[in-house]
């Protein structure tokens, strides 16, 4: 429930720093275990009906391709979905219009398979030379759909900037002063439940990002929307798919929870 980004680690480092792994009875370590668990990203099905089949390995060596801006723009009116995988301050200052973004740097294939349905035609945005990084990343959940990436996001960006997107971003005082100053204002905390006894913002709405579009019919896109999680990695994510799904107002909150909680602690004399 608690998946580090590490792709290493020693038995000496899980034994002083995994909770799971410290002395408790069996009753406890099976309470501590269950407690808070997330929900299973959408494609975790489809992947245990894939493991029950005879398939073919993975190609990684098969280097994606490369595409023009009108092959882009023309796969996303035939229903392919554009993952961006910069970080989040690069995709906030410019970024194709419907795109999602899901950083390379985080827990990428997990997020991006709680957002993307299986099967959709995917269209990679990739700093230069991780797009085949991304491919193979996503391949690895059986998703295998990927029809490409932009070739020269910067150039192209340039030259269609119609159809380039800035995204909003909140400081914790900014979405102190419009919870103030805007009425109606929806706050969506997309943290797992597990990481809510940590504090939450009064009447923020919690729906984590692998339910975000289950319960998209909850909410208003016409209503400015606030997106938190707990650091920032899954905030943009969340505020760009609703972006993507035609919410007309919605920013991302930096720092995420923790950055809310440093700002109300009292200052000291």
């Amino acid at each position: 429930k608690n998946l580090s980004t590490e792709t290493q680690s020693t038995v000496e480092e899980q034994r002083e720093g995994n909770y799971a792994l410290q002395p408790m009875s069996a009753d406890e370590f099976v309470r501590r275990v269950t407690e808070g668990q997330p929900l299973a990203p959408g494609y975790f099905g489809y992947d245990a009906s894939l493991n029950k089949q005879m398939r073919g390995l993975l190609d990684e060596t098969e280097p994606s391709r490369g595409l023009s801006f009108d092959e882009v723009e023309a796969a996303q009116r035939d229903g392919a979905v554009v993952l961006d995988t910069r970080d989040a301050t690069a995709f906030a200052a410019g970024h194709l219009a419907g795109s999602y973004d899901v950083g390379a740097d985080g827990r990428f294939a997990e997020y991006a398979g709680s957002v993307v349905d299986h099967g959709t035609p995917i269209v990679l945005v990739t700093d230069p030379g991780r797009e085949h990084e991304a491919k193979i990343r996503l391949g690895r959940i059986g998703y295998d759909a990927v029809l490409g990436h932009l070739v020269d996001p910067p150039r192209a960006f340039y030259e269609h900037p119609e159809a380039v997107r800035k995204s909003s971003r909140l400081s914790a005082e900014q979405l102190e002063a419009r919870l103030r100053d805007v009425p109606g204002l929806v706050v969506i905390d997309v943290r797992n439940p597990g990481e809510l006894d940590r504090g939450q913002i009064d009447g923020a709405v919690n729906i984590p990002v692998a339910a975000l579009s289950s319960r998209l019919a909850e909410l208003d896109p016409d209503r400015p929307t606030v997106v938190h999680c707990a650091g920032g990695y899954r905030s943009i994510l969340a505020s760009s798919y609703l972006e993507a799904s035609g919410f007309t107002d919605v920013s991302d909150l930096l720092g995420g929870y923790a950055a809310w909680a440093d700002r109300q602690q009292p200052t000291p004399v």
